[in-house]
């Protein structure tokens, strides 16, 4: 191949790669709850039928969600505050606005739960991947498997990336693959798929933070706050997930 040609295809592989490091994820976010229920082995039997009998076949609950990103940074919120997918208003989603700055090792998230906002600002913590070999298509995307886990709530965290999307963003408090999340699992009683990805220049006012009110506290706090709403909803026998994300 001639010098000049050679130079050609590396400027436009490189352009190329440029312009998949920006861009808007949307995600449909599914919470299985029959499914859910029956996995907490504090509830008593009579609970799990109840809920069972209560949803029936229509225990599957949506969420639209946004993750926008650049190659340093990435906000994930929801697609629209409290609209059902015709557009009609349902109810008052809870906070949730989660930042990551890639560049600067930060997180800042807004976070609803327990009755209170919570600002949890820290450095960013990376879970322990465990890449497999696995494949599949995800919203024309070729992605990759990835398992870790939560040892505070006991999920199984499965992660579908795309390493065409070379950025180290994710849905909901997850990151650090090579390739951007467009499907998280959390013991498959929670699924975040993408349904679309538009790549694009992201403007600064579009990871831009909105005005935070709430109590300021670290990971550690955090931590600390979910495991003792979920020892205290064991002993109750209740479901710790109608006060907290599960």
């Amino acid at each position: 191949m001639k010098p000049y040609l050679i130079g050609l295809f590396l400027l436009l592989s490189t352009a190329s790669w440029a312009q998949n490091t920006e861009g808007v994820i949307t995600y449909e976010r599914k919470t299985y709850w029959t499914k859910l229920i029956t996995r907490l082995t504090y509830l008593s039997q009579e609970q799990k039928d109840r809920a069972a009998q209560t949803w029936k076949n229509d225990d599957e609950s949506k969420e639209k969600m946004t993750l926008t990103f650049t190659e340093n940074e990435s906000l994930y919120t929801y697609a629209g505050q409290g609209e059902t997918e015709d557009g009609r208003y349902s109810w008052r989603n809870s906070e949730l606005v989660l930042y990551r700055n890639f560049a600067k090792d930060q997180k800042i998230d807004l976070i609803e739960m327990l009755g209170k906002t919570y600002i949890v600002e820290d450095s960013l913590r990376t879970p322990t991947w465990k890449i497999g070999n696995q494949i599949k298509d995800i919203a024309g995307y070729v992605c990759m498997k990835a398992e870790t886990e939560d040892p505070i709530k006991k999920q199984k965290i499965t992660a579908w990336f795309a390493q065409d999307i070379p950025v180290s963003a994710g849905p909901e408090r997850y990151n650090g693959l090579p390739g951007a999340i467009l499907e998280l699992s959390l013991n498959d009683d929670v699924v975040i798929e993408a349904t679309k990805v538009t790549l694009k220049k992201v403007t600064p006012e579009e990871l831009k933070l909105p005005k935070m009110k709430g109590k300021k506290i670290n990971d550690a706090a955090y931590d600390t706050l979910i495991k003792q709403h979920i020892a205290e909803s064991m002993t109750a026998h209740r479901n710790p997930y109608w006060a907290l994300r599960y």
